[in-house]
């Protein structure tokens, strides 16, 4: 069996892929992991459980909901919520287990599965091992250990979430939004009621688009990943910017006036020297991965703060950013963590700083995003090809070379295996978008050849 867990938990094509016996399978995993590595010692466990509005969100959490309480975990469920959301509750509760499921910008017909460990942080790289082992061990015919009788877990709806989450978000604003006029892109997905409401107690004068999940209208055609919707409204609005989240609102990217995108670079950006003028960006550092635009480590640089660069995955960022205790950081798909007041990346949280960032200083979100200027980059998805030889094809290394040796200093080449989707990523930056348009081209046309 290959790996089930990639960057971001288990995910799939619902009820193809991620099917309900797997949910309930590693759900049952996980608790039985979690107790053995002494987790729930001394009492009795308690896990969150949110999702997002897919229609196979229903049959897959009432999987889970079985497979944590036949195992003795009573479970708090708190509905459609972003994953934020439910790794805020999971900390502020003290459950010991948190679950989300959604497939965050993915498609509506997937659908994913991930855990937190208690305090609302993604589980390690081991624990998720371990829960993959054990699972496949029980699923081929180990018996599980059941309890009986009072020992099953109980389970009750927590209807407090909500308004727990929203007024957190507002708690730690700096300041105000008043003034402001913003247009919002909710994707249909978890936050469609959450962030409206948090804009507009913080002042805002808000519109809304994709603000009515159905259960299959998820990312289609708008949010993070189609900002076309996003740019037209912000311009005939006349709205100072527009703000963007994906299905589970752990990302954000933005809209200037003028209907131009500003990605998760660019906010970081915003976001870092705003901090470091507040005190709060400790070590004056931000963490980014390796994907960040070289426009982003040179205005980083201009500005005397450090750049560190981890692996694909907000989940490294987060790593590296608790092991040294930085504040901030995240991926230019607007992935963004500010960990004084969040464990994952929080797409509502991050528009609320951003937008506090404009008012606060009465510049444009377009002035303010100009602290960094973006190079040249293209990047190609690469479909139906073995992902897992990336490194290993002798064939692909040696065209990767000759990209580099084009470039020069002047660009850079990254190819990875996609950690959510079955693909190839290829990027590549040049100060000539032509050239880097060319030379991406031949690596896509290179990885198809090598891996197809």
């Amino acid at each position: 069996m290959g790996r089930l867990f990639g960057t971001d938990g288990v995910r799939g094509v619902a009820n193809a892929d991620l099917t309900a016996e797997l949910a309930l399978g590693l759900s049952v995993a996980a608790a039985h992991v979690l107790a053995e590595a002494g987790t729930f010692a001394g009492h009795r466990a308690t896990a969150v459980v949110g999702r997002d509005p897919r229609a196979s969100g229903e049959f897959l959490e009432a999987a889970v909901v079985a497979g944590l309480a036949s195992s003795g975990v009573d479970v708090l469920l708190v509905g459609v919520l972003p994953t934020p959301a439910v790794a805020y509750l999971t900390g502020v509760l003290g459950a010991d287990l948190g679950v989300v499921l959604s497939a965050s910008h993915n498609a509506m017909p997937d659908n994913g599965l991930k855990f937190l460990a208690r305090g609302g942080h993604k589980l390690d790289d081991e624990l998720e091992d371990r829960i993959e082992k054990v699972y496949e061990e029980h699923r081929t015919g180990a018996p599980w250990d059941r309890p009986t009788g009072s020992g099953v877990g109980r389970v009750r709806h927590y209807n407090e979430g909500f308004d727990q989450y929203v007024a957190h978000l507002i708690g730690v604003l700096p300041n105000r939004l008043d003034g402001l006029k913003i247009v919002l892109d909710e994707a249909h997905g978890a936050a469609a009621r959450v962030s409206p409401e948090a804009f507009s107690r913080a002042g805002a004068e808000i519109i809304t688009i994709g603000t009515d999940p159905d259960g299959l209208n998820i990312n289609d055609g708008c949010g993070s990943t189609h900002l076309g919707l996003l740019k037209a409204a912000v311009v005939e609005h006349g709205a100072d910017f527009g703000i963007a989240h994906d299905g589970d609102a752990d990302r954000c990217l933005a809209v200037d006036h003028t209907g131009e995108e500003v990605d998760g670079d660019q906010i970081m950006a915003v976001l870092a020297l705003a901090m470091r003028e507040r005190s709060a960006l400790r070590s004056d550092t931000v963490v980014a991965t390796v994907m960040s635009n070289l426009g982003f480590k040179l205005a980083m640089e201009r500005e005397g703060l450090t750049l560190v660069q981890t692996a694909v995955g907000d989940r490294y960022v987060l790593e590296e950013m608790k092991e040294h205790g930085y504040a901030l950081g995240g991926e230019q798909s607007g992935h963004v963590i500010i960990l004084d007041h969040a464990t994952t990346g929080d797409g509502t949280l991050t528009g609320l700083m951003l937008a506090a960032r404009v008012a606060d200083t009465g510049r444009t979100l377009k002035d303010l995003a100009s602290v960094m200027t973006r190079l040249p980059q293209v990047l190609i998805n690469v479909p139906d090809v073995d992902r897992t030889r990336v490194g290993t094809s002798a064939d692909l290394a040696a065209a990767v070379a000759e990209a580099e040796r084009e470039l020069g200093s002047t660009g850079r080449v990254l190819l990875r295996p996609s950690g959510t989707e079955p693909l190839v990523r290829v990027m590549v930056e040049a100060a000539d978008i032509d050239q880097a348009r060319s030379v991406a081209g031949r690596l896509a046309d290179a990885v198809k050849s090598a891996l197809g």
